[in-house]
């Protein structure tokens, strides 16, 4: 297990919900639930705008399904769960009240008293930001919520947000959610990490697997065809990012373990990360990602050095 915040453990794999209600009906999204925590799982990351995108839903379905799984399962005290706000088509963006509202519509779908962790999902440039941590520090205070943290945010806006929270008296964030991966590096890396370092964040990067790249099922455009998430993975599919994968390729051989289990590993292994978030489809997919492996010092060099040779 590891620490987010002072008094929140959780599984260093945090199971995205994002294919809840997308690629995962209600069934499969049960089944892939129940496969992560019978592997040991126990942290799971969505937002209140999943999958608003899909045709026909409207926003609010993952946390719907997981409500409902929380229900049939009565677990929901051995879940740690993290949220998102600002997405939602009918809660959209960072105003007092918006955030307000959002998170008891979210508490309503989600079958529960409380928010483990509260994301402000993006920064909300028209809304104050003393006004939006003034409002997540008043859900914890009602007890609606017990730690909060920013996704998306720069540097300087984490800066600005940590800045204003001392100075009223407000609850601190304890978490950072950033894309980062090992074909998506230097923004991160030169932006937020320092800020994450400073203030002793947990940081929990999303597109672990980078739309699931890193996982080697994608190496020529017709491997993209029919994918729901094939776009964001071909934007890797190029001549440094393939080598990324054939290094993943060959230390996943030396492991025994598929590829999306060293990309993970490399990742828990930078400074500062808690638990990457991957998603998965279907249950099947869970063992890559709740598998847990030491990398050497010499593997890690490797992937070091390929993923360096990107530019963002």
């Amino acid at each position: 297990m590891t620490r987010i915040g002072s008094d929140i453990e959780v599984f260093p794999l945090a199971l995205g919900g994002n294919t809840f209600g997308w690629t995962s009906d209600e069934a499969a999204s049960h089944r892939v639930l129940d496969a992560y925590v019978a592997a040991g799982g126990n942290f799971i990351d969505t937002a209140d705008g999943y999958s608003a995108w899909v045709p026909g839903n409207s926003g609010g379905e993952s946390e719907t399904i997981l409500g409902s799984w929380f229900a049939a399962r009565g677990n929901r005290d051995r879940v740690v769960l993290a949220t998102k706000v600002s997405q939602h088509p009918q809660f959209r963006g960072l105003s007092a009240a918006n955030v307000a509202a959002a998170a008891d519509a979210s508490l309503k779908r989600l079958q529960t008293d409380r928010i483990d962790l509260y994301w402000a999902h993006y920064d909300d440039p028209k809304t104050p930001l003393e006004e939006t941590a003034a409002a997540f520090d008043a859900l914890v205070k009602a007890g609606k919520v017990r730690a909060i943290g920013v996704s998306n945010y720069t540097g300087e806006r984490i800066r600005e947000w940590f800045g204003i929270a001392r100075r009223e008296g407000l609850t601190l964030p304890v978490a950072v959610q950033p894309h980062y991966n090992l074909v998506k590096r230097v923004g991160y890396e030169r932006d937020i990490a320092p800020v994450a370092a400073a203030e002793h964040l947990a940081v929990v990067p999303y597109y672990a697997l980078a739309s699931g790249f890193l996982t080697g099922k994608y190496k020529t455009t017709e491997d993209l065809a029919g994918a729901a998430r094939g776009g964001a993975a071909g934007s890797y599919l190029n001549e440094n990012g393939l080598a990324v994968v054939t290094v993943l390729e060959e230390i996943a051989r030396a492991h025994d373990v598929a590829p999306a289990t060293v990309a993970l590993a490399w990742l828990r292994g930078r400074p500062d990360v808690a638990a990457p978030i991957a998603s998965a489809r279907t249950a099947e997919q869970v063992p890559a990602l709740v598998t847990l492996i030491d990398l050497t010092g010499d593997e890690r060099s490797a992937l070091d050095e390929a993923s360096g040779r990107l530019a963002e």
